[in-house]
């Protein structure tokens, strides 16, 4: 991982109760610690600092941004954790892409396996990869890009990175899987647009958006 200098800005709560605490993560900082105490700043730290009872119930890459929600008790952290691992969440992702992406709509369906000697890259792996699903929808074209939408419906390592540089377009501003002029951008340009659960305590179905930065 290159040198490791995380915003410092102060944390943007979305929703919060009993139950629930619901950020908007930054880009470039970590959700959880790295090895090592220069990669000790963390999301899941921050947040412990002002909720101590804070749980983790899933994670983005330190480079994307967006809806992030942690447990405020264990039966809260077992109930979310089951709808990830059960997929009974949505989640949506904004994402700048590299190139006009021909098709208004597609699927992506390639497995990914991670690459062990390149860690933490991810690769397609027909053989032994694990499924991955990704659907994708056009918002709009722009000179050299395409605005998109992306609903995985696994949650796979790097996956949505993976699959837009499988079909010839990389995320603008990847660091791993974009080259060239599509990776001169100042962060990874993917965000975490909206997140759809039920309620650990009664079930209610429930939304949470956190506003696009780009």
């Amino acid at each position: 991982m290159d040198s490791y200098d995380p915003p410092t800005d102060p944390l943007k709560i979305l929703y919060s109760d009993h139950h629930l605490l619901v950020v908007d993560k930054p880009a470039g900082l970590l959700s959880v610690p790295g090895k090592g105490e220069h990669l000790a700043d963390c999301l899941l730290c921050r947040i412990q600092a002002a909720w101590p009872e804070a749980l983790l119930v899933h994670r983005l890459d330190r480079d994307t941004s967006g809806v992030m929600v942690f447990a405020l008790s264990s039966m809260a952290q077992r109930h979310l954790g089951l709808q990830f691992e059960k997929r009974q969440t949505k989640k949506v992702y904004y994402a700048r892409v590299w190139g006009h992406v021909a098709a208004k709509t597609g699927t992506v369906d390639l497995p990914i396996i991670v690459d062990w000697p390149n860690r933490p890259l991810q690769k397609i792996d027909h053989e032994k990869g694990r499924q991955a699903v990704t659907d994708w929808r056009v918002v709009r074209y722009e000179d050299a890009e395409t605005r998109v939408r992306l609903f995985p419906h696994t949650g796979r390592s790097h996956q949505l990175r993976l699959h837009m540089k499988e079909i010839g377009h990389p995320i603008l501003g990847d660091p791993f899987y974009a080259t060239g002029p599509a990776r001169d951008f100042p962060r990874l340009m993917l965000h975490a647009e909206s997140l759809r659960l039920r309620h650990p305590e009664g079930g209610a179905g429930m939304n949470f958006s956190a506003p696009r930065p780009f």
